[in-house]
Formats: structure tokens, C-alpha cells, sequence
């Protein structure tokens, strides 16, 4: 068994508003993603431990269709 994260996975779907406008907040993907163009295409062995968060958790940015503010949230990996 492994620990996937439910948003990259697609098991699961957040919805988040915008502290600053009040708008919906969508998921941009991990923050991994945008380090630089490879990292989409590494190994979650390797992508899990530059992100600054715990091997149990994946950062997600989150951005506002509205006022384009960006947020930062941890997504708790589930085992599978």
C-alpha cells in the first residue's frame, strides 16, 4: 500500500473561497508542478520532498477565477 493524494488522484474535489474577493478558489495542481518544467513528469519519491511539507501531506495551489489571488493548502495523502 501507498499514500496517494486524493486531489492529484482525482478521488476527491476541493472548493475553496477567496478570503480576499469571495470568489471560488480552483485547484491549479501541487505545487511541485510549477518548480520547473520536468517535475510534472518525476516520481512522487522524489516530488514529495521538495514541496517543504510533510511525506504525509501535498501542497495544492489554489487560485481565484475572480481576482486571481493564489493560495497554498496541504492535502493529507490517503493510503491505498
Amino acid at each position: 500500500m501507498e499514500f496517494v493524494c486524493p486531489l492529484c488522484n482525482g478521488l476527491d474535489k476541493w472548493s475553496k473561497k477567496c478570503l480576499k474577493c469571495g470568489g471560488e478558489m480552483i485547484d491549479r495542481g501541487p505545487v511541485v508542478d510549477y518548480m520547473d518544467e520536468y517535475s510534472p513528469y518525476l516520481s512522487n519519491d522524489i516530488t514529495q520532498k521538495v514541496d517543504g511539507a510533510c511525506n504525509d501531506k501535498c501542497v495544492h495551489i489554489f487560485k481565484c477565477i475572480k481576482c486571481s489571488r493564489d493560495k497554498r493548502f496541504e492535502v493529507k495523502r490517503v493510503k491505498m
